[in-house]
């Protein structure tokens, strides 16, 4: 069945046992994941990915994966992302099984009125469907606002859209944000705190600077300009955290593109999809990054850098700026040798 709007948030947060199937779909694939990430909150489960190729050659496979019953007694939530029409044999079946332990997540992007997942799963009394469109600024800043108060904050004047528009209207990196201030500010739901423009500036948001091209370079395994640019940075180090940032943006671009390519897609067929959500003049960058990174090493990138900003922002971490030396030149190291 579909989300009527303004349901979606209940569906998620307070999940009905007899829905099998969940089909987050449209344009914003963060929002979607979100979704996905709160429903495994609820149901205090935890991910178990199949990927979508094994189930075009395997219908059989999901219905499997659903009804099977977790060794150690714990409670999962199978996950398909990325996914398309490859999958619908496969929820059929799942449709058809006479129980399932585990509910199914599928994250997909667009899907067309003619998409036979998308007829299933608006159809279907034990699946739900929801399209995710791409917020707009006010959708943004109400959201920040919502967030901000989950972590104990409360957003002043102007700091909310400043947030919004720092992480491109983006779910996730809008909540890793919201995080790291709450821990700058040691506030919590029990012991809120006022969120100025000051502590934005401290340790917020920042895209400002070339902090992107150097985050790139370090990715795409550049060591010789990297280290020139790494060189040119204030030597007080107050330029890491921006940096750091601009790096973790990018990779929340660069997994779910990665993630695609695994399960067998094309990858200009996957540059060709993005169309104007990618700058062009970012595209030849994107597409050697893609071609020296797989979804394994990116993840490992992103552990470590959100290790690294921890240490920083705690302050039991070398100087800033020759931490943020060391891991980009490791970063742009490992990605020659890949």
């Amino acid at each position: 069945m579909k989300a009527v709007k303004g349901s979606i948030d209940r569906s998620v947060d307070q999940p009905d046992p007899k829905v099998r199937f969940y089909l987050f779909h449209g344009p914003d694939e963060a929002q979607s994941s979100a979704l996905g990430d709160r429903l495994l909150t609820a149901l205090k489960a935890a991910k178990h990915g199949v990927a979508s190729g094994s189930l075009r050659s395997d219908p059989a496979l999901l219905a499997d994966e659903a009804g099977a019953i977790d060794m150690f007694g714990g409670a999962r939530v199978i996950w398909i992302q990325p996914s398309g029409e490859e999958i619908v044999a496969a929820v059929e079946a799942l449709m058809d099984a006479p129980a399932a332990e585990s509910p199914v997540v599928a994250i997909a992007g667009k899907l067309g009125k003619s998409s036979g997942l998308l007829k299933l799963a608006e159809s279907h009394a034990l699946a739900l469907s929801h399209i995710s469109y791409e917020l707009d600024a006010r959708d943004a800043e109400r959201l920040v606002g919502d967030l901000a108060r989950m972590e104990g904050l409360r957003a002043q004047s102007g700091v909310a859209s400043r947030i919004a528009e720092a992480c491109g209207n983006d779910r996730r990196m809008i909540v890793q944000e919201l995080a790291k201030l709450a821990l700058y500010l040691n506030a919590s739901p029990d012991s809120p705190k006022d969120l100025y423009s000051d502590a934005l500036d401290a340790v917020g948001a920042d895209m400002g600077g070339d902090f992107l091209g150097i985050a790139d370079l370090a990715l795409a395994g550049d060591v010789r300009l990297l280290s020139d640019a790494l060189s040119r940075l204030d030597s007080s180090g107050k330029e890491a955290i921006p940096i750091i940032r601009s790096l973790q943006r990018r990779l929340l671009m660069l997994v779910p593109i990665r993630a695609r390519i695994d399960a067998g897609e094309r990858l200009q067929a996957v540059m060709t999809s993005m169309g104007k959500s990618l700058f062009w003049k970012d595209k030849p960058m994107v597409e050697k990054m893609l071609g020296m990174w797989d979804s394994a090493g990116l993840a490992r990138v992103s552990e470590r850098t959100g290790s690294l900003e921890r240490r920083l922002m705690r302050g039991d971490s070398p100087p800033a700026g020759e931490a943020l030396g060391e891991e980009l030149i490791a970063i742009a190291r490992q990605a020659r040798r890949r």
